[in-house]
């Protein structure tokens, strides 16, 4: 079957088409881009995207691992419909970082965190920090939440499966927010507390501010079954 179509709807362009069994997962950001000289692109000039793995297969449509130097997309993808799963992945976390308060509108800053923790990562892990962040994502995902519904005057919750960008925005957005928790008030900079909070969930480890979430969240879905 050819990469282009399939189910006999047109996929865009540089998409392809991997089968999980006799599922088929589209994968839309390409991989294969390279500088002018044929060399491989990688993120902050250190660190390839080729061997990154992402193991979770409905995660894997929405997670834009397009080979950039310098994740800034400069809002282009901003009015368009679903157009965040076009923005590199490492991007949305740093422009999670420019939470409103000390970082807001501080892209440069954030960028530099962002840079400092993966190389902290990559000091401590001796791995592909990109390879740990996608990991710590995949296990900081929640696969159930809770909803409320009002039937006659009557409000309960019920669990419901989390669909899988709103998967990805929660453990994007667990993971930010247990950084700035841990460096608040504390001599510990933000990037090596970034850095630890991704290893920490990379390692489904319950001192993980986004695993704790995800944890807890899925409890109280399970006991609302």
């Amino acid at each position: 079957m050819s990469s282009q179509s399939i189910f006999g709807e047109q996929l865009p362009k540089g998409a392809k088409v991997e089968y999980v069994g006799e599922v088929p997962i589209i994968e839309e950001c390409p991989r294969d881009v390279k500088t002018l000289d044929g060399e491989p692109i990688r993120l902050f000039g250190k660190w390839s995207y080729e061997d990154v793995v992402i193991r979770d297969p409905g995660l894997r449509r929405y997670i834009c691992l397009k080979p950039t130097m310098l994740p800034h997309s400069e809002g282009r993808f901003q009015n368009r419909r679903f157009g965040k799963t076009q923005i590199p992945i490492v991007e949305r976390l740093i422009n999670l970082m420019m939470h409103p308060g000390r970082n807001a509108g501080k892209k440069h800053k954030a960028y530099n965190i962002v840079k400092r923790a993966f190389e902290i990562i990559y000091y401590k892990t001796g791995r592909n920090p990109l390879q740990v962040f996608i990991d710590a994502i995949i296990n900081a995902a929640p696969r159930e939440e809770i909803t409320r519904i009002i039937m006659g005057g009557i409000a309960y919750s019920v669990s419901v499966d989390v669909s899988p960008q709103r998967r990805l925005d929660l453990a994007l957005r667990w993971m930010a927010e247990g950084a700035r928790s841990c460096s608040f008030n504390n001599p510990k900079p933000i990037e090596e507390c970034l850095a630890d909070e991704i290893m920490a969930a990379a390692a489904n480890d319950p001192k993980s501010y986004a695993v704790r979430h995800r944890e807890e969240l899925e409890r109280i879905a399970a006991a609302s079954r």
